[in-house]
């Protein structure tokens, strides 16, 4: 065997060789994600080349590329051509915010749901549609980013939103998530590195770990995030894109503005994903899409699941005319197509007028749920599906979600959507529209208070 000049080297991953069992290549592994999902490798932490940890080991460098390759497909790793292999961000987070179903055990104020129960309108589109002659058209291959009356219903839609787009520059896909993940597989690379809010979309977060994309938090306040902050880490790193949740944000139409003209002269391109604006736009309450303030720089993402139904996989993808080609190609290879059948019964919905009513059904339930967590937590009782509650609690995030289901409460701790692990402030973040009732939601609100009261520190 030969002479191991690698026992006092300072590798960032060094195995205990007496703790290896064949087939060699599944106990490195085993020990690899032990070693990420505990916390040892922290996210970002460069891994030694294969061959160092070959001659380490003084095993086959065959057996360490299985291990790599192992590691990659559950998303604890990825490689960057010319710069090494890097544990995944979020490798050690549990990344499921949908969860099982409950089953009346406990009430659900963790998963957004949009009032599900709500259904009696869409059952009536999918008659309309089936009773129509032309329903038969809408099981082919034909059209795989949407039908054109399709996308003309869809583009009125977003008028109200504030986006002003044509059919030609619109496509359908399976859902927001769906139009996400086709945006990032068609326009970033491996090691691109996106900027966000601390706390975002969760399931983006997942993605970005699944594609290997670097995230990079900018800080922000009340008003979203802060555009000197987004041009000066522009500036210090390079960073290809930025993805904003505006709405939920909050940016005033000044910050709005400001960070348009920071992502354009950084030339990013802005993933906007829009969930909530519908909630206010007929208020009067809608502000000037970045879509529209970007002109030709952007893609914006509308899903159709919160405001109208979650089992209709339907988002609209606006895109600038640049981003036609790729966008295209990615949604046609990565789906075939999206449902015809599931977009005619939203635009049947959208034609009809029946979508809007609903929405604004939804918003009401949505304002008046607002109104009663204000009464329990300090809030701003405006309109929406969920809220950002702070707090000071000693136990772990897993443990203080486990401790809240185990009283009857299902939420969620803002750690599982952080973009990076910080010691900023923490929340729970309280699902105001999947609770079932009325009853079922009061009840939920003051378990959480009641164990709020036993545990904050002072």
């Amino acid at each position: 065997m030969p002479i191991n000049s690698f026992d006092q080297y300072p590798l960032t991953w060094k195995p205990d060789k007496k703790d290896l069992k064949p087939p060699y290549y599944r106990s490195l592994a085993a020990h690899l994600e032990q070693q990420i999902t505990s916390g040892l490798l922290k996210p970002g932490t460069q891994l030694p080349p294969q061959r160092e940890i070959a001659d380490y080991l003084d095993l086959n460098y065959t057996t360490i590329t299985r291990v790599y390759a192992l590691c990659k497909k559950k998303g604890l790793i990825y490689g960057v051509t010319g710069k090494g292999t890097f544990v995944a961000p979020h490798a050690a987070e549990e990344d499921r915010t949908t969860g099982q179903d409950l089953a009346g055990m406990c009430i659900e104020l963790g998963a957004v749901n949009g009032f599900s129960e709500y259904s009696q309108p869409v059952e009536q589109a999918v008659h309309a549609v089936m009773e129509k002659g032309y329903a038969r058209h809408l099981f082919d291959y034909s059209f795989p980013a949407g039908h054109p009356h399709q996308l003309a219903a869809g583009a009125r839609w977003l008028e109200q939103l504030g986006v002003h787009t044509d059919g030609d520059h619109l496509a359908i896909s399976a859902g927001a998530q769906n139009g996400l993940a086709v945006a990032l597989l068609s326009l970033f690379s491996p090691g691109d590195r996106i900027a966000v809010d601390p706390y975002t979309y969760s399931n983006f977060i997942q993605l970005a770990k699944l594609l290997h994309l670097v995230l990079v938090p900018i800080q922000g306040d009340a008003g979203g995030m802060l555009p000197e902050e987004l041009d000066r880490q522009c500036r210090d790193g390079r960073i290809q894109g930025i993805y904003l949740i505006p709405t939920c944000s909050n940016p005033t139409t000044a910050r709005r503005q400001a960070l348009a003209e920071v992502i354009r002269q950084n030339h990013l391109i802005l993933l906007e994903d829009d969930i909530s604006t519908w909630l206010y736009a007929s208020a009067g309450l809608g502000l000037p899409s970045l879509f529209d303030l970007l002109q030709g720089q952007s893609i914006y993402i509308c899903g159709m699941t919160k405001s109208l139904c979650p089992g209709l996989r339907i988002a609209y993808v606006a895109f600038a005319d640049r981003f036609r080609a790729p966008l295209l190609h990615g949604l046609t290879n990565v789906n075939l197509k999206t449902s015809s059948f599931d977009a005619e019964v939203i635009t049947e919905l959208l034609l009809s007028g029946k979508a809007y009513q609903i929405a604004a059904q939804k918003r009401q339930w949505a304002q008046r749920n607002a109104r009663l967590y204000s009464r329990y937590f300090p809030a701003d009782p405006a309109p929406s599906y969920y809220k950002w509650l702070p707090v000071r609690l000693p136990q772990s995030p897993r443990q203080v979600e486990q401790e809240l289901q185990a009283l009857g409460v299902r939420v969620y701790h803002s750690a599982r959507f952080a973009a990076a692990p910080s010691g900023g402030p923490e929340y729970l973040r309280v699902s105001l529209c999947s609770a079932g009732s009325t009853r079922r939601l009061v009840q939920g609100f003051r378990i959480l208070q009641h164990y709020l009261q036993e545990h904050t520190q002072a």
